[in-house]
């Protein structure tokens, strides 16, 4: 009975279902889902593509707990000059019943050159609007906006974002950046338009420990500073908290991989903080860290322990049945500063 119940719910959605970035013109666009940040990427970049085929797009906001009886078909109503016309509803999921009086006819019969928005978060308010559009009244398209869980979907959004504006982030510095902000998505949004605003070229590694070196996810980092500190049992207890809540050992391996490759920098070379800085490509306080992490380390540890990062980045992505337990050798040898 589950299986056929949830075979005719199915059955009643018979309009496109796209992810945020597939959004596409349509006389009805319902952006349904609980992530904002999603959804207001979804409206402002079909804002923009309308606005790129016709720069005399009226654009007009209604709220719908807030509607009275008429509004929707005034801002449809055709212009003077026939202008095309962008409608943006918000707050559907808690709209008046005025305002579902007048979706529910407007969407049998939908405005010429206009493009109404309707923005859904979730719950059962306008259920009778969502079917009606689902069933296909009024020629829609549904934009699924659902909260990103995964730091693979997280990583996607990040990537699209670099994507959209032309720009190339290398795949380590992508882990590296939803690493440091996977427990908000608003954030990780505007981490990335910083970068892309006052970061030239491509974005590496060192790009991204520049910016939010100071900002790393804190499970990752503390399993790796305890290791790197030689506390094998604190970082394997803090690997399996890691792990047990969910996280990625992916990230975890590029955590790894930030804190090693700058201890591997600085290794071995003399001067002030602020003047190695400068010429290595990292932030004072960076040089600093890697030299107090490095204190009982030898060249021949350092080197075995960068061998093994490449190895295990390897065996998380796939190389290996078990992404743990090579991520637990890696935890040893670190925590054993690379010794035999």
């Amino acid at each position: 009975m589950v299986a056929q119940r949830t075979a005719s719910a199915k059955s009643r959605v018979a309009i496109p279902q796209l992810g945020w970035n597939q959004v596409r013109p349509a006389p009805i666009v319902l952006v349904s889902g609980s992530e904002d940040v999603l959804a207001e990427r979804a409206i402002s970049m079909l804002r923009d593509l309308l606005r790129s085929e016709d720069p005399s797009l009226e654009v007009s906001d209604l709220e719908a707990d807030g509607y009275r009886r008429g509004e929707l078909m005034t801002l449809a109503s055709p212009s003077l000059f026939g202008e095309p016309r962008l409608i943006r509803v918000s707050a559907v999921e808690k709209a008046s019943d005025d305002f579902l009086l007048d979706a529910l006819e407007y969407v049998e019969a939908t405005a010429e050159s206009t493009t109404v928005i309707l923005r859904h978060r979730g719950g059962m308010r306008g259920k009778k609007l969502l079917d009606a559009v689902r069933a296909g009244a009024g020629d829609a398209i549904e934009v699924v906006c659902a909260e990103l869980k995964k730091d693979a979907e997280k990583q996607d959004f990040a990537a699209a974002e670099f994507r959209a504006a032309g720009r190339r982030i290398a795949p380590a510095a992508l882990r590296a950046l939803v690493a440091a902000f996977s427990d908000d998505l608003g954030e990780l949004s505007a981490a990335c338009r910083q970068l892309l605003a006052d970061a030239p070229g491509d974005i590496d590694e060192r790009t991204v420990a520049k910016y939010y070196g100071g900002r790393v996810e804190t499970t990752a980092f503390t399993v790796a500073d305890a290791a790197i500190a030689g506390r094998h049992g604190e970082a394997l207890v803090a690997l399996r908290q890691a792990i047990d809540s969910g996280a990625d050992p992916v990230p975890i391996v590029g955590a790894f991989a930030v804190k090693i490759r700058t201890m591997a920098k600085v290794h071995g070379v003399r001067g002030a903080s602020g003047q190695l800085a400068s010429s290595l490509g990292l932030a004072p306080w960076q040089v600093d860290r890697a030299r107090r992490d490095l204190v009982g380390w030898e060249d021949a540890g350092l080197a075995r322990v960068i061998e093994a990062l490449a190895a295990t980045d390897a065996a998380v992505k796939g190389a290996e049945r078990d992404p743990v337990f090579a991520l637990e050798r890696l935890v040893g040898l670190i925590a054993d500063r690379g010794r035999d």
